[in-house]
């Protein structure tokens, strides 16, 4: 493993590789402030790269990669590193010390030490400047996982701390669990509790309180603050599903389903698949309703 840039030039996004990508989460508001700050000042740092056969591997500046290729920039300014793919990923962790990876982000790297690169656990540690039991907690995290759960945060479903508390469970019940924190939209804190009262309890419990769980408790609005009009609610969703549609269309258009990896894949072939028909049925009603008022179509 050696360092040192030993090449800095300017290259189309679409050349450069990015299969470290695995290694890291793609946050839509991050990724959505990242192209709004490319579009308003420019690049104003290189993505850092390292050969890898005759391509060039991203290892860090991966929000600023996929924004480029939103945004159909034509080039990107790189530094190319003299590293091999275990210095790289060492080097991905370092650039990544001020802002702190995430510890599922710093699990799946220490994975792909141990199980791509043949690295034993002491020699993960003496890389990474930690002690080998350390490196044995992060491995546990990365391989307890279930794949529909890792599927689901890399989706974007299921926040990594919350992935993280679930992670406590056996692999074999952790995708109930996570259907109640994804159908509920339960907070990091809220997940751990769930966790909490489910260890706590005998096994043969366990399908009665992820019922309860799911279920949400009636509630009215909080602190006497009045409810929307039905008018208004309607303009907010409207709002608010034009925003998700346009986030959704660039992340249609950046990558192929088969890039997130087969478990990936399936989760989202078939969460597409229901969209699809939920957005079939709203546009036969959006028909009716503006037709009904002589609307225009506004997209022709």
């Amino acid at each position: 493993m050696t360092s040192g840039m030993n090449a800095s030039f300017e290259v189309s996004p679409n050349e450069l590789l990015g299969s470290m990508c695995a290694m890291r989460l793609c946050v839509p508001k991050a990724q959505e402030r990242m192209e709004e700050s490319l579009s308003k000042l420019g690049q104003l740092t290189p993505v850092q790269a390292w050969r890898r056969g005759g391509g060039l591997e991203i290892f860090d500046g991966m929000k600023r990669w996929r924004a480029a290729q939103a945004l159909s920039w034509p080039a990107l300014r790189v530094d190319v590193h003299d590293l091999d793919a275990a210095g790289a990923k060492v080097r991905l962790l370092s650039c990544n010390a001020a802002n702190g990876l995430s510890s599922l982000e710093v699990a799946w790297l220490v994975r792909s030490l141990y199980r791509e690169d043949a690295l034993g656990q002491p020699e993960i540690a003496r890389l990474l400047g930690r002690d080998k039991s350390w490196v044995c907690r992060k491995l546990m995290l990365a391989e307890g996982l279930s794949d529909e759960l890792t599927a689901n945060v890399r989706l974007g479903l299921v926040c990594a701390r919350a992935a993280v508390e679930l992670a406590r469970l056996p692999r074999g019940n952790q995708d109930a669990a996570t259907k109640v924190v994804m159908r509920r939209g339960l907070t990091t804190r809220q997940a751990a509790r769930l966790v909490e009262s489910l260890l706590g309890a005998p096994g043969a419990e366990w399908p009665r309180l992820l019922e309860q769980a799911s279920s949400p408790s009636a509630a009215g609005p909080k602190g006497g603050v009045p409810r929307r009009t039905p008018g208004e609610q309607l303009v907010a969703d409207a709002w608010a599903m034009k925003r998700l549609a346009a986030r959704m269309h660039v992340r249609l258009l950046e990558r192929s389903l088969t890039s997130l990896g087969e478990s990936g894949c399936a989760v989202a072939s078939r969460e597409l698949g229901d969209l699809r028909g939920s957005i079939t049925a709203l546009l036969r009603t959006l028909d009716k309703r503006l037709d009904a008022h002589g609307v225009d179509d506004v997209t022709a």
